[in-house]
């Protein structure tokens, strides 16, 4: 079977009878990477291609100065060409706009090299008429194998390269597409803000989607909107007025127009990016703390037989709840699984060995193998237990925003923390002044913060200060 018309089972939609699954002819997420993916190979290898033919036309050997610097294109034009949009799923069935970003990228890319030779005086070393064939050759070479990917995807996949669900709230829309079609009532899914369980739910029947789109009563869509701005996924709720009114800036789905109340708050190559970041530190620093591993994990052995690891549900990105690792901190018998009672100055429940690895955070590092799991990222919002309180009130009973946080993964370490907002929430403020932090760093994420922060974390253990 063609691998663009493959239909990808979704074992939390294909499993509940009531989710019903239209036949479709979109990419899924896994074959839509696959496409990206092979669109940047693609692009690499037209590129080094060009040049080796570039340079056998114009009878330059392969030795030549020129061929080294050919090597430095095609790296760098797949890096301009992610950060420049060329690889977005928008572009995948436009075979004209994938050529044009492709080619954008390609002269970008060649334009840095010609500075950088002319800076570092080596361009007297390159052919001028062989770099000129060689980028003319390579621009038609990438055009034409993107318009030819392009068409072949439009052609499979009947021009639908996204996974959309729409949740029917009391409200069939069966008008919408390729699209799957999940029925809440039959399901018992509510959008109820005040139960993790059912919001975990529903974080399992959107994950992976590109876009949910909510067909409900009127009187619905306030609960919803403020529900869906907690997941990892462009949300939209259809309403009549956007058609009545000519709302600018709103959404379709099929017949309907929507309102766009939730996006992904990072873009493909921003994704791209901190995950990257996330795979290179967290595999370095467990490496790295393999002998430290070694040795708190005899010392709590010592202290109180047991297991090394404590593991507790979190709660993650999308409202899902993942199994967090830490190095157990607790006696065995006192160790408090679901957080009905957060940690205090002095808590007799801590062995010594806890106490020291507390203080340290060492019993963090164990989370190094969440981040590797794709569950946790080095930098975002701390992960909590979902019945964890501030005072006398559940964390989102404080502050109805709450789960906004959870749109990014949780980190090892956050804004919050290099803030000094650490430890018990004694007082609603507590919660309050690590959720603003969190809502902060979501809203204006970029990597060079997340480095900032990293090398903030391990002075803000010994002193808190502002970031």
């Amino acid at each position: 079977m063609n691998a663009f018309s493959t239909i990808i089972a979704d074992p939390a939609i294909a499993a509940d009878p009531v989710c019903h699954r239209q036949r479709r002819a979109g990419l899924g997420q896994g074959e839509r990477l696959i496409v990206q993916g092979g669109m940047a190979l693609i692009d690499a290898v037209f590129v080094y291609a060009a040049a080796v033919i570039a340079c056998g036309l114009h009878g330059i050997p392969l030795d030549h100065r020129t061929m080294d610097f050919a090597v430095l294109l095609p790296p760098l034009c797949v890096v301009l060409a992610l950060f420049t949009g060329a690889y977005d799923r928008s572009i995948l069935l436009r075979p004209v706009v994938s050529a044009a970003r492709g080619g954008r990228a390609l002269l970008y890319a060649a334009a840095t090299i010609m500075l950088v030779l002319f800076v570092i005086k080596e361009s007297d070393e390159v052919s001028r008429i062989a770099s000129l064939l060689w980028v003319i050759l390579a621009l038609a070479a990438i055009a034409a194998a993107r318009m030819f990917l392009a068409m072949q995807v439009r052609s499979a996949t009947r021009g639908q390269v996204e996974r959309i669900l729409v949740i029917e709230d009391g409200r069939p829309s069966r008008d919408i597409a390729w699209a799957r079609h999940a029925d809440a009532m039959h399901m018992g899914i509510v959008p109820d803000g005040d139960s993790p369980d059912m919001l975990d739910r529903i974080g399992t029947l959107v994950h992976r989607m590109d876009r949910v789109i909510v067909c409900c009563q009127p009187d619905r869509r306030t609960a919803w909107a403020r529900v869906l701005k907690g997941f990892d996924v462009q949300a939209e709720i259809v309403d009549e007025t956007v058609d009545r009114l000519g709302v600018i800036g709103a959404g379709r789905a099929g017949a309907h127009g929507t309102l766009i109340v939730a996006a992904h708050p990072l873009a493909l190559y921003n994704q791209v990016l901190k995950r990257g970041f996330d795979i290179a530190f967290a595999a370095a620093a467990l490496i790295a703390a393999l002998p430290i591993f070694a040795v708190v994990a005899l010392a709590i052995v010592v202290e109180d037989r047991g297991p090394v690891f404590f593991r507790q549900n979190r709660v993650g990105q999308g409202n899902r709840s993942f199994r967090m690792l830490k190095f157990r901190s607790m006696r065995l018998a006192q160790c408090d699984d679901a957080a009905n009672r957060l940690t205090q100055r002095g808590d007799p429940r801590v062995t010594r060995v806890g106490r020291f690895i507390r203080a340290t955070s060492i019993d963090e590092l164990p989370q190094l193998v969440n981040v590797l799991l794709g569950q946790m990222s080095i930098v975002g919002p701390r992960p909590h237990a979902a019945m964890a309180k501030a005072g006398d009130k559940l964390y989102w009973q404080v502050d109805r925003r709450y789960w906004e946080r959870h749109a990014l993964k949780p980190g090892l370490t956050g804004l919050a923390q290099v803030r000094g907002h650490r430890g018990a929430t004694d007082h609603e403020d507590h919660l309050r002044n690590r959720l603003q932090a969190d809502l902060e760093y979501l809203n204006g994420w970029s990597i060079w913060r997340d480095l900032r922060i990293v090398a903030a974390t391990a002075k803000v253990l010994v002193h808190p200060q502002a970031f």
